[in-house]
């Protein structure tokens, strides 16, 4: 049976940027001729973003663009952990709406898995050809400092802990997420660890991390207190 991969997206007022990275990622997987679908995450985003997601649908199918509207803003691992229950596919893309994670990073996701039967493919922006575009002094010591610390604490094999551009196993991912604590900004740092310590087969791929075009980045004060509290 041909593979298929089902893209998590978590929107919180992402009206502007969703069109153009669910038309991106439709244009990519039709041209490699691969299937898919899109589970959007809508967290009950005042500027209309569930309206958006409902135009998507209609205009690439409810096959392709599937929607789980949620009541309020819940934290980026719950609604991958939702979203989750609704992928059909076996395999699992998490990456932002904002247009940070650029959908031609995908190829080279896929490649990488398939060399060595990778059970989790994670983007980095601190390897070799990885890189951050548009983030002022402030974010990229945040990152760097967030990364750092984890690294010194855990010890762990990858390069970018706080990284949300993944592709994932989804027998894997489902296996992960029984254990999984964290809900916020920690959970991208506790699921790569989490599978480290399970002995899963784990790749990096260097991406390009753009800044969001359009809105405003959702890690605030609460997200970076959350981040140091589930370092220990």
């Amino acid at each position: 049976m041909p593979d298929k991969y089902s893209v998590i997206l978590p929107t919180y007022n992402e009206k502007d940027n969703l069109p153009l990275i669910v038309w991106m990622l439709n244009k990519y997987f039709t041209q490699e001729n691969l299937s898919y679908e899109i589970v959007i995450v809508e967290d009950n985003s005042p500027d209309g973003t569930l309206h958006v997601a409902k135009r998507m649908q209609q205009i690439f199918g409810e096959s392709k663009v599937i929607i789980l509207s949620r009541p309020e803003k819940l934290g980026l691992g719950s609604a991958y952990i939702d979203g989750l229950k609704k992928c059909t596919g076996n395999f699992v893309l998490l990456m932002d709406a904002d247009m940070s994670h650029h959908p031609r990073h995908i190829a080279e996701f896929i490649r990488k898995q398939k060399e060595s039967d990778y059970d989790v493919v994670t983007g980095t922006r601190y390897a070799n050809g990885g890189g951050i575009a548009g983030w002022d002094m402030k974010r990229v010591i945040t990152s760097r400092g967030a990364n750092l610390l984890a690294n010194i604490l855990m010890n762990p094999d990858v390069s970018d802990l706080t990284g949300s551009f993944r592709l994932y196993k989804k027998k894997v991912l489902e296996d992960l997420m029984q254990s999984v604590r964290g809900r916020t900004y920690v959970f991208q740092m506790e699921v790569i660890v989490r599978a480290q310590l399970k002995g899963y087969k784990i790749a990096e791929v260097p991406i390009v991390f753009v800044d969001r075009i359009y809105g405003e980045s959702k890690l605030g004060a609460n997200e970076i207190v959350s981040y140091l509290r589930g370092l220990w």
